[in-house]
C-alpha cells in the first residue's frame, strides 16, 4: 500500500538546475533513511545522497558541492537539489525509502518508479 512517486525529471541544458521531489504515500508509521539513486543507460544503480531521520547526510564524490538532498518530515518527502548539471548526470532517479507502514509490519525497503533527467550540451 506504501508507494513512494518521483517528479522533477526533465531535459536540463548543462549547468542548469533541476529539483525532484519524492512523496510517501499511503499508511505510514515511521520512515528511516531515505536516498536518491540514478541509473544511467548502461550501468549499475548508483547511490547519489542519502539521509537520516535526523538529517545527516552523504553524497557520491561525483555529485558533492553541486547536489543537496533534504527532507520534509511533516510531508514525507524528501528532495534532491541538482545544480551545475553535467552530461553525465543522465540517468533514472529512484528514490529510496526504509519505512515502516504499520505496527504489524517490518520495515522494508521502498523504490519509486523512477524520473528521468536528461542533460544536454
Amino acid at each position: 500500500q506504501v508507494q513512494l512517486v518521483e517528479s522533477g525529471g526533465n531535459l536540463v541544458q548543462v549547468g542548469g538546475s533541476l529539483r525532484l521531489s519524492c512523496v510517501a504515500s499511503g499508511t505510514i508509521l515511521s520512515i528511516h533513511d531515505m536516498s536518491w539513486y540514478r541509473q544511467a543507460p548502461g550501468k549499475q544503480r548508483e547511490l547519489v545522497a542519502g539521509i537520516t531521520t535526523t538529517g545527516s547526510t552523504n553524497y557520491a564524490d561525483s555529485v558533492k558541492g553541486r547536489f543537496t538532498i533534504s527532507r520534509d518530515n511533516a510531508k514525507n518527502t524528501v528532495y534532491l537539489q541538482m545544480n551545475s548539471l553535467k552530461p553525465e548526470d543522465t540517468a533514472v532517479y529512484y528514490c529510496n525509502a526504509d519505512l515502516r507502514g504499520s505496527v504489524f509490519s517490518r520495515y522494508q525497503e521502498v523504490w519509486g518508479q523512477g524520473t528521468l533527467v536528461t542533460v544536454s550540451s
